[in-house]
């Protein structure tokens, strides 16, 4: 596990396992990156709510333990913005390369678009009671951007980045100033 970083900005929150608790820490990573000077349309705070959905999903979806909620921490500190959630399912943990998925599958790619949006990314026992934490960092530049990768995506990576950030961006509608978007979500 990386070392701890001092941090100049840290939020926690505890959610409830389910859909409506993963959409709400996605939403409040977004809102909390864009108080740390990182506009909502900018690639970082896309790029940070992305990987936040993709992490509470899978807290949701495999880290589910009735009556237990997920912890969500988010951390800047020295240019390098780290998210770490933390479920209470110690015996499911995903696996240290996401597997290749079938091209027809309608899920199995969040670890996927983690690996290819993060800088770095992991996953480490929970010490003080049962489950894990699975953590993501990205480095960022002051100017808000994400910093440049020295491999660019497959073709098909960046087409299933560009379906799924549609999508997110789809159900976002609830950002501040933004009635026009503010329809009833299912």
């Amino acid at each position: 596990m990386p070392q701890r970083l001092s941090p100049e900005h840290e939020f926690t929150m505890r959610f409830t396992s389910t859909p409506r608790g993963a959409r709400l820490a996605r939403r409040l990573v977004s809102h909390r990156v864009n108080d740390w000077g990182h506009p909502y349309t900018t690639p970082v705070n896309e790029t940070l709510t992305l990987i936040t959905a993709e992490l509470t999903a899978n807290a949701v979806r495999h880290g589910h333990v009735p009556g237990r909620d997920f912890h969500l921490h988010l951390t800047l500190a020295e240019d390098v913005v780290r998210i770490e959630v933390t479920d209470t399912r110690a015996e499911k943990q995903p696996p240290s390369s996401p597997p290749a998925t079938d091209s027809l599958s309608e899920s199995g790619r969040g670890l996927l678009l983690v690996a290819a949006l993060a800088d770095d990314w992991g996953v480490t026992p929970r010490l003080t009671a049962p489950g894990k934490t699975v953590w993501a960092e990205l480095h960022v530049q002051q100017q808000g951007h994400p910093r440049t990768h020295g491999v660019a995506p497959e073709p098909t990576d960046v087409d299933l980045l560009l379906a799924t950030a549609s999508l997110l961006r789809d159900d976002l509608g609830s950002r501040p100033g933004d009635a026009s978007r503010g329809a009833r979500r299912r």
